[in-house]
């Protein structure tokens, strides 16, 4: 009987702390799909994990950037920053072809603003929580090798040199915080963890 009644103490237990674990990560989740909401990333996968392969994938983005870097100055949201990349699409999917063909590869290339599932990333001083942004996907070859990825707009593409005041200006208090704040980077992967639960069972 005391086996028993220790038994379901314990289930009662755990069964609160968890309770408790999830509605302290509920309000924390809003806040993190606030970000995803204003946010517009770059994803650009490699042809495959070969070094070769690797290393065109960052002259791609190197160029890529180079020209694109005005394409956002004007942009006062993310709505805008997509609208702007569907109008140039075929010109950005153009510039990307070129360096490949210069740099000797025949690999084909596309490129599409498409909803992207990322992981928790740290990029320099911020971290971005998991879940679907809307991002200019480029795919190279097969896009099988490792990707690589930035943040288009607010801009934070561009090295030791991001715009963290543009991050700054086009989020509110609240998500600024949670982006920039190194202790976070914890309840983040949590909440990646949460997510991929809450999946299984849908």
């Amino acid at each position: 009987m005391k086996l028993l009644n220790s038994k379901l103490l314990f289930k009662s237990f755990c069964c609160a702390f968890v309770l408790t674990i999830m509605l302290t990560l509920i309000p924390f989740e809003a806040s993190c799909q606030e970000i995803q909401q204003d946010v517009f990333r770059l994803h650009i996968l490699a042809n495959s994990d070969s070094e070769e392969d690797q290393s065109l994938k960052l002259k791609v983005r190197d160029e890529i950037l180079k020209y694109t870097e005005n394409f956002y100055k004007s942009s006062n949201s993310k709505e805008e920053a997509i609208k702007i990349t569907a109008e140039n699409l075929q010109s950005i999917a153009n510039k990307a072809k070129e360096i490949v063909f210069e740099n000797g590869y025949d690999y084909q290339v596309k490129a599409r603003v498409a909803d992207v599932y990322f992981n928790t990333r740290t990029y320099e001083n911020v971290i971005m929580p998991s879940g679907t942004y809307k991002a200019l996907q480029i795919e190279i070859g097969n896009a099988e090798g490792k990707n690589w990825w930035c943040v288009m707009y607010p801009s934070l593409c561009v090295g030791a040199s991001a715009n963290y005041q543009e991050l700054k200006d086009n989020m509110n208090d609240n998500e600024y915080n949670l982006l920039t704040k190194e202790k976070t980077v914890y309840k983040f992967k949590i909440i990646e963890y949460f997510e991929k639960i809450k999946s299984f069972f849908l």
